[in-house]
């Protein structure tokens, strides 16, 4: 690896990580990172990365905040589950899925259940299927909770509504221009949502044909890449990769709603604070996209579909009880909703 070994142990630290594993599978192709950052209210839950980094640091970086984020997201949705991640190095032009996937499903095994995957961003119901050759400990599968992308799309959906209601007095989306930055599983399934909500649809992703696509079947408006941050919108809903509201790209929104499907959609807290002084209405990544993590709930826990979709409809309320606490304390909506993802880790929270 080439990271600075003792940065990596003080950046656990600072995060509060329990365990970070590095895994290597030579004939499989294999090199994965798996990060457990707590397992106080249960299982550490978390999805199967596969994607191509610049660098090993920011694949490790990635594995941190993303294993910490669905802590805070698990602890928010009031489910007895801890935050893990996990990263595969690579991409989708791997020739041989079944030997990855079991390579990784066999390092899963080896944590005796600390740790539980399911799909995320590269990978899909039927690698976990795969997985599940070598462990029992993976969810997402086919027949059972299955694609978590339709669940993270309505819990964004309603975030968005409580998102409204907060800065225009109504939750009513009809005619209002939402800017869908990434056309993958959870911005077409989130389009749906707001097509279905009367919205008006600019969309945009590197791939143009995916744009394209989703454009034509819901009656959108193509945006490039380059003008997505500039484009006319009321709603800016950010559903590819984190890291995307920063020092230059927050100067040109035009959106008074940032509210979408990506996690780590911060690049830094600061930027949390510089969207409250422009006035633009920031409803936190992991608890609008918490959808995902409690459609788990099929898999996890037993939970019939009619209870799956009361726990993903409830972000709306639970969004507003950021919101709320926010206001009460004179605070930024993002500190508001790790303040209430702390008190339930105090406190825990009902065990299901």
């Amino acid at each position: 690896m080439k990271h600075d070994g003792l940065r990596l142990f003080e950046m656990m630290e600072e995060m509060g990580h329990e365990q970070v594993g590095f895994f290597h599978d030579g004939p499989a192709g294999y090199r994965g990172i798996i990060a457990i950052h707590s397992t106080r209210l249960g299982p550490a839950v978390g999805g199967t990365r596969l994607w191509k980094y610049a660098n090993e640091e920011d694949a490790i970086i990635d594995a941190l905040r993303l294993s910490r984020g669905m802590t805070y997201k698990c602890a928010v949705a009031g489910v007895p589950l801890g935050g893990g991640k996990s990263i595969i190095i690579g991409d989708n032009t791997v020739r041989d899925r079944e030997k990855l996937f079991r390579a990784h499903g066999r390092f899963v095994e080896r944590l005796g259940g600390r740790y539980i995957t399911a799909e995320d961003v590269g990978t899909s119901p039927s690698d976990m299927e795969l997985i599940a050759l070598e462990t029992s400990y993976v969810g997402g599968l086919v027949g059972k909770g299955g694609d978590p992308s339709p669940w993270t799309a309505l819990g964004v959906s309603r975030a968005m509504q409580a998102a409204a209601q907060l800065r225009w007095g109504s939750d009513d989306l009809r005619d209002k221009r939402v800017m869908i930055q990434g056309c993958g599983n959870v911005g077409h399934h989130l389009a749906k949502e707001l097509q279905a909500a009367g919205a008006r649809l600019s969309v945009s992703d590197v791939d143009a044909a995916k744009a394209k696509r989703l454009a034509e079947e819901f009656n959108g408006e193509v945006v490039s890449p380059d003008a997505v941050f500039s484009a006319e919108a009321d709603v800016f809903a950010p559903c590819a990769l984190g890291g995307i509201i920063n020092d230059q790209t927050i100067p040109q929104l035009r959106a008074e709603i940032v509210c979408g499907g990506a996690n780590n959609q911060l690049l830094g807290e600061r930027h949390g604070d510089e969207l409250e002084a422009r006035g633009i209405v920031y409803a936190p990544d992991y608890v609008a996209n918490a959808g995902g993590v409690l459609s788990g709930g099929a898999d996890l826990f037993g939970w019939t579909t009619e209870k799956v979709k009361e726990k993903v409809l409830a972000i709306y309320d639970t969004m507003l009880s950021v919101f709320e606490i926010a206001k009460s304390q004179g605070i930024p909506t993002y500190k508001a909703a790790d303040h209430l993802a702390e008190r339930r880790l105090r406190e825990g929270v009902d065990q299901i």
